[in-house]
């Protein structure tokens, strides 16, 4: 049976909960929870898995705060022996409209602090990524704020259908590869 790494990326802490740099966290708690599982606390993440057809994901929400995330997506490459290819993180983008998804097959961290860890600790950038836009309506100076604010909560209701949406992305990874999800779900 063919595993998969689902790294979802967000920051721990209940202050952290609803902000706009927790979607990675947001995404993967509504597939376990879609799927009738739950994640338990284990080495450097919460963890759980989950079967979609024939294929395993592990789904790991990093414990070591956004900015350490490469030390848990190695352990758990590592632990679970997934091959890189079988591995697909989960971010949240300012430079994309909120709501929209982009999969990428590699790619430069893009200002991102948790791929940037995650590029450095397993010195390569090719592995697949589904970035989560949460638009840039801020002002000049205001991006830490505006990325580690709360969600309005006319956002969060529009938020649910994305959400959907990005978790089909994450099975059609699984399932069908990265290039036809990229395909398919790109366009969204």
């Amino acid at each position: 049976m063919k595993k998969y790494l689902i790294a979802g990326l967000g920051n721990i802490g209940a202050e952290y909960a609803e902000t706009r740099h927790n979607i990675g966290f947001k995404v993967l708690d509504f597939l376990a929870e879609e799927s009738g599982t739950f994640f338990s606390n284990s080495r450097y993440a919460d963890v759980c898995e989950l079967k979609v057809k024939n294929k395993t994901l592990v789904l790991i929400k990093p414990t070591t705060y956004m900015n350490l995330s490469g030390k848990a997506v190695n352990y758990w490459l590592q632990a679970e022996n997934i091959p890189l290819h079988n591995l697909l993180v989960v971010i949240d983008e300012i430079a994309l409209p909120f709501g929209s998804l982009r999969i990428k097959t590699k790619g430069s961290d893009g200002g991102h602090n948790g791929l940037k860890h995650i590029n450095e600790t397993l010195g390569r950038q090719d592995y697949t990524r589904l970035r989560f836009g949460i638009g840039n309506d801020f002002p000049k100076g205001q991006q830490v704020n505006y990325v580690l604010g709360k969600w309005s909560e006319e956002e969060l209701e529009l938020l649910k259908p994305r959400i959907q949406l990005a978790a089909d992305a994450i099975k059609s990874f699984a399932l069908a590869g990265p290039q036809l999800t990229m395909t398919q779900f790109n366009k969204k």
